[in-house]
């Protein structure tokens, strides 16, 4: 899998997106957003990769957006704003949507499209040095693209601080809000990703997919006669599935499931 600004590794069930361009801090442009849609879209259909992590080469995750494309933007049309504006969309909802578990690595800087990246993952994992930021009011621009994300991770009432004010989140405060998940010792995050990699990989591939699925079905709905009688129907088929009865089985049996190795 090759790409211009990316770079993908392969370790057995577990695939690194790195976003590689450290240069600019991996800032955002175009053809980073289009390769991002590639390359989870790609491994989104390889059967033998099971979680995903998303990490940036050089001194910090993500920096936000390129300023050579905000320049180019200055000068677009409202079709081409739109049209451009729809790659960030489509690219973080590629992210969020993937049925495969994510893990998003964060380093130094994770500001503004940054963090909507981070914000769309399912795992957070962050150095204690690292910072977050919505940056996007002190340029006259607003969150709007990462904004269902990022309020979804981080809580209404943080949100408007933090969107308002466009103050600086450290790793500490930001995991003490709940949007970081795990908060590792200086030096130690990738060993944290592959310790939380591993956790996964230990699920069943369907229940996996179908409870990222089962949160998002569920999540901000009313607890009511409709949402407990969906729910009972989703685990009365899983129990039916050949996954589920091979699980169960293999826990009465004392022994590891076929998809642990």
């Amino acid at each position: 899998m090759s790409f211009q600004n990316l770079e993908v590794e392969i370790k057995g069930p577990v695939a690194t997106v790195w976003l590689n361009r450290p240069a600019v801090r991996n800032a955002l442009d175009e053809v980073l957003l289009s390769e991002i849609t590639q390359a989870v879209n790609r491994l989104e259909q390889d059967d033998a990769v099971r979680v995903l992590v998303l990490g940036g080469r050089g001194k910090v995750f993500c920096a936000g957006a390129d300023l050579n494309w905000m320049k180019r933007m200055a000068g677009y049309s409202d079709e081409q704003n739109q049209a451009d504006a729809m790659g960030l969309a489509t690219m973080l909802k590629t992210l969020h949507r993937v049925s495969k578990p994510t893990i998003v690595r964060v380093h130094g800087a994770a500001f503004a499209g940054g963090m909507g990246l981070a914000a769309a993952c399912d795992v957070v994992v962050a150095e204690p040095t690292a910072e977050f930021c919505l940056s996007e009011v002190r340029i006259g621009l607003i969150p709007s693209t990462i904004s269902p994300y990022v309020i979804q991770a981080l809580g209404v009432q943080a949100s408007k601080r933090y969107m308002l004010t466009a103050e600086r989140i450290s790793a500490q405060e930001a995991h003490r809000l709940g949007f970081v998940q795990a908060l590792c010792e200086e030096g130690a995050i990738d060993a944290s990703v592959a310790q939380i990699a591993q956790a996964l990989v230990a699920g069943g591939p369907r229940a996996l997919d179908q409870t990222k699925a089962l949160i998002n079905a569920v999540a901000n709905r009313s607890l009511n006669d409709e949402l407990i009688k969906e729910t009972a129907g989703l685990i009365a088929n899983v129990r039916a599935s050949s996954e589920g009865r091979e699980g169960v089985s293999s826990f009465l049996e004392k022994r590891k499931p076929a998809w642990v190795s």
